[in-house]
């Protein structure tokens, strides 16, 4: 049957997160928030993971390039970048879902679409020129003549074999993407009991090599974005045989962690699991070689080694590798800046090595937050929290302002009418107290629900490992002992935070939600009430909310619909989307799923021997490295 309801495979999808000795979710993130870029969704991450659409900061090259040099680095064409990156958990980019694996991929692979330098406009990459039907539902692409890295001319088929790997393969981490949120053309069959796809159904054509042809149920308003996404990745036709009609040219094993083939400006080299990845210039490169001979990671997980191996000028760049814990913000010296994407340039130091490196900050598309598991927690209690939270403090004290407060689930650059509608909103309505501590106020609620000082409410904060974290978790323990609130803190790695969610066995975590598309939908899909149920597979967030728990499920529910009905890249659908938007917005208030606390403003720390095209809003890993320049001597 022709599929005619949103698809509900939805899977929680992990991205190494922002942030130093943080993790995050795809497009979700559970990072510490703390600016080292240990990140959605990613995420990729994500990863498994990204704002108003601008092109400013492409240039690459040059005083405007580097912002704070005063002249341009003749880049060296035979050095390496040498870089830090975290626990790699695949190279398959229909798998991965944390940003360290992204980070890799995202420059071994490309897409018909891209990020160039990480702004948020979307830019052809494999293809050439495109166009869309009347009704928004037609796309067809015309290809580069590009060149897979086994010699391999890269056709439409190449991509008709890629998604259908991303829609049927049981390696795919990433089908909703377009299945649901593309929302391909597709048929759909029954499986124990569920709908799920039926293989070899997507409405994709191949007109000839260089044309592909997509059709979409429904017009889609983040199309092209989500193309730029590299689950949407070229590959070899047949390259491995997990999906019906193919055998596969090597084993999925020598495909995701040892022989990965793109059509990226760099190549696999080499692969030691826990310690370092290594990639080289493609020379056959469809836009150009680049300008640097290959890059090297060098796999590191703790926040305090990532910082010691930079300090030790064994990285060209810390991001990660600058923890809130080592940070110091009188050593920022902004020298230009802010500019219309709101970055800043300039330098920091010194550092403990002597050295003044050169700084770069960018707002990213991101939001850090407490969750709640309403089927656990009472909404009293939850409102205690909210009332106690001073989002100022927080970012202030404990994430020594390198961010925003967040009052939305939605981050600034994305949100309705942009960041002074978003300031206006959250001023003018926000219910606990705009930047206010109201220890009062949650005593009250407390008090009011039948709780005192001889009858204390008792639950679990459990976190990602991360003093970054464990002081946030600390200062809530302390303001919410006078509101009758005893909580414990306990630190889980992030794998076992996860498995955790997915049972609903949490009670209340940090976490966050980094961009996998630069669209509310792809934040506020978290708060739809459905799809956060624990007891379901593959819930998209851990919050149980129901009517049972929160007064304003329904009309969180009934917002995400009118979300669903309204997705054509129209006017009119586009203001039904923000009037929901702003609906699920003022819902989590009302009911606390999610304390937003936080939006991270993504730093880049550089040696004066490197020049780096500046950084756009959907963050590090969406920055390819093929226009970075490394000077001939590094000191």
């Amino acid at each position: 049957m022709t599929k005619d309801t949103k698809q509900t495979r939805r899977r929680f999808l992990k991205a190494t997160g922002g942030v130093a000795a943080g993790a995050a979710l795809a497009g979700c993130s559970s990072g510490s928030g703390d600016g080292s870029g240990n990140n959605s969704s990613g995420g990729g991450g994500g990863n498994n993971s990204g704002g108003g659409n601008t092109s400013a900061g492409t240039q690459s090259g040059g005083n405007q390039s580097a912002g704070q040099q005063t002249q341009s680095i003749e880049g060296d064409p035979s050095q390496t970048l040498q870089l830090i990156n975290d626990t790699i958990t695949t190279f398959d980019p229909i798998a991965a879902t944390d940003t360290a694996s992204g980070t890799v991929i995202q420059n071994v692979f490309d897409s018909l679409m891209n990020y160039p330098n990480a702004n948020t406009s979307v830019k052809p990459q494999l293809a050439s020129d495109f166009s869309v039907s009347d009704d928004n539902t037609t796309y067809t692409f015309q290809l580069k003549d590009a060149k897979f890295h086994n010699g391999k001319s890269v056709t439409a088929q190449d991509f008709i074999y890629a998604w259908e790997r991303l829609a049927a393969s049981s390696n795919s981490q990433r089908a909703y993407f377009i299945l649901d949120s593309v929302n391909v053309q597709h048929e759909t069959t029954t499986q124990d009991g569920s709908e799920v796809y039926q293989p070899n159904s997507l409405a994709l054509n191949a007109p000839d090599d260089s044309t592909l042809e997509v059709t979409l149920e429904s017009p889609f308003h983040s199309t092209l974005e989500m193309f730029a996404y590299t689950s949407f990745a070229a590959l070899p036709e047949g390259i491995v045989g997990d999906i019906e009609g193919y055998d596969g040219e090597m084993s999925y094993k020598q495909f995701s962690s040892q022989n990965p083939i793109g059509a990226g400006p760099f190549q696999f080299d080499s692969y030691q699991s826990g310690t370092s990845v290594d990639v080289t210039r493609f020379d056959d490169y469809h836009d150009g070689r680049a300008s640097i001979a290959g890059i090297h990671w060098q796999v590191i997980s703790q926040a305090s080694s990532q910082y010691q191996y930079f300090i030790g000028k064994n990285a060209d760049a810390a991001q990660p590798g600058m923890p809130t814990s080592q940070y110091d913000p009188g050593k920022v010296n902004v020298q230009r800046g802010p500019d219309e994407q709101g970055r800043t340039f300039g330098t920091y130091g010194p550092l403990e090595n002597g050295a003044t490196v050169q700084y770069m900050s960018v707002p990213t598309i991101n939001t850090y937050y407490v969750g709640f598991n309403m089927a656990k927690v009472p909404k009293p209690v939850r409102q205690a929290f909210a009332y106690v939270a001073n989002q100022q403090q927080v970012t202030e004290q404990v994430f020594k302002g390198r961010g925003e407060p967040a009052y939305h689930l939605t981050p600034p650059g994305i949100y309705p009418g942009g960041s002074k509608a978003y300031d206006q909103h959250a001023k003018q309505n926000y219910p606990y107290g705009y930047n206010q501590t109201q220890v009062p106020q949650a005593t009250k609620v407390m008090e009011d629900a039948g709780y005192s000082s001889n009858n204390t409410y008792s639950l679990q904060w459990t976190q990602y490992e991360s003093d970054t974290w464990l002081s946030l978790g600390k200062l809530f323990r302390d303001q919410l002992q006078a509101a009758h609130i005893d909580m414990q803190i306990q630190q889980a790695d992030f794998s076992t935070l996860l498995e955790r969610g997915r049972n609903g066995q949490l009670e209340v975590y940090p976490l966050g939600w980094i961009a996998d598309w630069p669209a509310p939908d792809n934040f506020v899909q978290l708060l739809n009430p459905p799809q956060t149920d624990t007891s379901q597979s593959d819930p998209i967030s851990y919050l149980n909310w129901t009517g049972e728990n929160g007064d304003a499920a329904q009309q969180a529910t009934n917002a995400y619909k009118r979300i669903s009905n309204n997705q054509a890249p129209t006017d009119q659908a586009g203001q039904a989307r923000d009037k929901a938007y702003v609906a699920m917005e003022e819902a989590n208030w009302e009911d606390v799923g999610f304390l937003n606390l936080y939006h991270q403003v993504e730093e880049r720390f550089t040696y004066n021997w490197v020049e780096y095209p500046p950084m756009g809003a959907m963050g590090p890993s969406r920055d390819m490295k093929n226009d970075v320049k490394i000077a001939s001597q590094r000191n």
